[in-house]
Formats: C-alpha cells, structure tokens, sequence
C-alpha cells in the first residue's frame, strides 16, 4: 500500500488557523494524507473560539487530540501548507509548498472564525483531491 503524504500546516503561533486545518485534515481526509500542525512560537493553549467552534460545527475537541507544537515536534513531511501569517512565515523542507493566505480570525467574532473554518474546510478538500 501506497505511504499517504504528510501535510503540515504551519503558522507562527500553531494555536487557530494551522489547528482547525490540523483538526480538519484529519477528519476529512485521512484517507488521503497524514495532517500535522505547527509553528515557530508556541501558544499555552488553542484559541478557545476555533476549540468551540471546532467542537459545534464538526463535534471535534480538539483539546483532547491536538496541542500547540513547534516545527521540531513534527515528522519530516511532503507538502506544507502556509495559513497566510501576514509575517515571515516559517519554512521547512518539503516537497510541495502553497500558502492558503488567511486572515487570522482571532479577537474578531463567531462570523469571522465561521468563515475561515468553512474556507479551510473547502481547502482541505481541494488538497484531498489533488492528491488522489
């Protein structure tokens, strides 16, 4: 059987957007690939609206599967996948790399973070299908 791709979604805090794509990758498209997240900064927790929303929308906790973790807490991977950190975004050796440039909805409200949950949502399912 064919080894699935890892994915690593990377962010410089590791604590929203890179964790919903984590959380997501990994209820939808495990099949296909092997979802990590991280970044160069760690945060004492997940942002707490992504952990309830996660949790409303998909009955996900990602505090009970996923914590915040640097670069060197994850596997060597094949594709990584940028959130859009409006910085340096932090790279690593891969063999593929897109940047999905989104908003961080931290501090703005439930709309925000809905539409950057179903953004990554229909994301995730476009990398799931290039990869097939």
């Amino acid at each position: 059987m064919r080894q699935r791709p890892k994915v690593a979604f990377i962010c410089v805090h590791n604590s929203c957007r890179s964790q919903i794509a984590e959380a997501l990758g990994k209820a939808l498209a495990a099949d296909v690939f092997e979802s990590y997240s991280a970044g160069t900064e760690l945060k004492p927790r997940i942002n707490p609206d992504a952990v309830r929303l996660i949790k409303q929308i998909y009955n996900i906790d990602m505090e009970q599967t996923q914590r915040s973790k640097l670069l060197c807490d994850i596997p060597p991977v094949d594709i990584v996948v940028t959130m859009g950190c409006n910085v340096q975004c932090p790279a690593i050796p891969c063999r593929r790399r897109e940047d999905w440039g989104l908003d961080d909805p931290t501090d703005k409200g439930d709309n925000e973070f809905r539409q950057i949950i179903a953004c990554i949502h229909k994301k995730i399912i476009q990398l799931k299908d290039s990869l097939r």
